[in-house]
């Protein structure tokens, strides 16, 4: 397997990775043949996966929309992937140009292609960190550095915590974000969720995701809403993504319950 010239020398190109997995899924092209091989599996066993992925992309606009007219102005979004493609800071800042957004991801390569995307906007960063660890990413210097945590910040949690095992907490891991940011801001997610009557799907794509960096771990709807205790679930509650504040202009969009949505916000 040849390695790309863009990608870092200490990256292991044989591992498929669920950023680049995704970067692959919404058209992008940075990735690997390991990451486009697993995408196609994917696709073989689930047919619309694809389009799944673009419904939970179109929820990221949908809700960060949402929030800047609710006047946040700050975004802290970790495991974010390759910041390209309709991200965080390229909708945010379509409607307020000082939108501040930190991207978060553990994979260097997603880094790496931050960096060189938002090199010339002094209102957007990225860095390396790792959801697992939430002390260590509020607390970082390049955090601290570019989002005020004395006004409100909304965390975007959106499709990572499904990479989140049990054993690693990720109720505490929201907990912990909550407790970093002041009242009256936000913590938006998506999820993975089995479908109903197509729980077999599910177990394929988990099987195939065992074989990557990434395993994957689906809830509930009930799991997912207990993951955001302790703030207020805003309207319309835990839901399918496409049906969290459905945009008209997007056209009619078939449900999609294999991801859900949900945000809440701290009292």
């Amino acid at each position: 397997m040849t390695r790309p010239e863009w990608a870092p020398e200490d990256i292991d190109i044989t591992v498929a990775n669920a950023a680049r997995m995704y970067d692959y899924s919404l058209g992008g092209f940075h990735n690997f043949a390991v990451d486009r091989e697993m995408v196609e599996k994917v696709m073989s066993m689930v047919p619309n996966a694809r389009q799944i992925g673009l419904a939970n992309r179109a929820f990221l606009g949908r809700v960060v929309r949402h929030l800047v007219a609710s006047g946040v102005r700050q975004f802290l979004d970790v495991g974010s992937g390759i910041p390209t493609l309709a991200s965080v800071h390229e909708v945010a800042q379509q409607v307020d140009p000082r939108a501040r957004v930190m991207y978060v991801d553990l994979d260097p390569v997603a880094v790496a292609h931050g960096q060189a995307i938002l090199a010339d906007n002094p209102n957007a960063d990225v860095m390396v960190g790792d959801v697992r660890h939430p002390d260590d990413i509020v607390r970082h210097p390049a955090v601290s550095g570019l989002l005020d945590f004395s006004e409100p910040i909304a965390v975007m949690l959106i499709a990572v915590l499904h990479f989140v095992p049990d054993s690693d907490d990720p109720a505490g891991i929201v907990r912990r974000f909550r407790e970093a940011v002041r009242p009256g801001s936000y913590v938006a997610l998506s999820h993975g969720s089995p479908p109903p009557q197509r729980e077999e799907d599910a177990d394929r794509v988990s099987e195939v995701y065992q074989r990557t960096s990434t395993p994957l771990t689906l809830r509930s709807a009930a799991e997912i809403a207990g993951l955001l205790d302790g703030l207020e679930i805003v309207a319309p509650g835990v839901v399918p993504v496409t049906q969290w504040h459905p945009d008209l202009a997007e056209g009619d969009v078939e449900d999609r319950p294999e991801v859900l949505a949900a945000v809440g916000r701290k009292p």
